[in-house]
């Protein structure tokens, strides 16, 4: 039986700097919305699941997946780790974990579909495309075994791991077997992630100028508009 593969999106309300920011419309639709549809087209992802809080800020979240029929699971608003490990146990069994943030709405799912292809073919325990960053912030994807996760969520005791999640794997590379996916090129000075007022605002008209063209558009696409463009590119830069 092929190994089962849940993408699971972090999500929160209370964002310091952008507070509410998974919420934001772009284009008519939730920022998480949109990250949603994209991660759902990985072919090698069998389902999308959100993990946000227990905390009443994110009960908007809780809802608007139970609106679009997407799985959710609520647990820590602290301990992220646990609630990440919470939410593989309900929404499993699984033999692989996704690990995405509500602030990544340029997600990629080639993105995806090739960090998980590398991931299994090496049989490793972890497989990440940032932590030796070579693609934009923002196109950020971390595989994880089921089993390594929960060992994480066993073990680290750290204020740090426990918030972060995935630090206490990619940190012991004695215990667990890592892996990186690469691009040739090195574009890490990139920056398509949601922090700020600013990230939103160059995200919102990147999906203005290629939603209406290309409603599967790549980051390709993101990264021809961004060189074509310099005005677009300095929103944020």
């Amino acid at each position: 039986m092929a190994p089962r593969t849940v993408a699971i999106i972090q999500a929160r309300m209370s964002s310091t700097r952008l507070p509410g920011k998974v919420l934001k419309e772009i284009c008519g639709k939730p920022m998480l919305a949109r990250q949603i549809e994209r991660v759902a087209r990985a072919r090698l992802v069998d389902f999308v699941a959100v993990a946000t809080s227990e905390d009443a800020s994110d009960d908007p979240i809780a809802a608007l997946c139970a609106k679009l029929g997407i799985p959710s699971y609520r647990g820590s608003l602290a301990d992220v780790l646990g609630r990440f490990q919470g939410a593989s146990e309900r929404l499993g069994p699984a033999d692989h974990i996704v690990r995405l943030t509500g602030d990544c709405p340029l997600t990629d799912p080639a993105i995806v579909d090739a960090c998980v292809a590398v991931h299994i073919a090496n049989s490793a325990d972890y497989t990440a495309n940032a932590v030796e960053r070579t693609y934009p912030d923002g196109l950020d994807i971390e595989v994880m075994t089921a089993s390594a996760l929960a060992r994480a969520a066993r073990e680290a005791k750290d204020p740090f791991h426990r918030e972060h999640v995935t630090p206490y794997i990619y940190r012991n590379p004695e215990i667990f077997l890592l892996d990186a996916l690469r691009f040739p090129r090195d574009l890490s000075g990139l920056r398509w992630t949601v922090d700020t007022p600013a990230d939103f605002a160059f995200v919102e008209r990147i999906f203005a100028e290629l939603l209406p063209r290309d409603p599967f558009f790549g980051w390709r696409d993101v990264l021809a508009i961004a060189e074509a463009h310099p005005e677009i590119a300095a929103i944020n830069s």
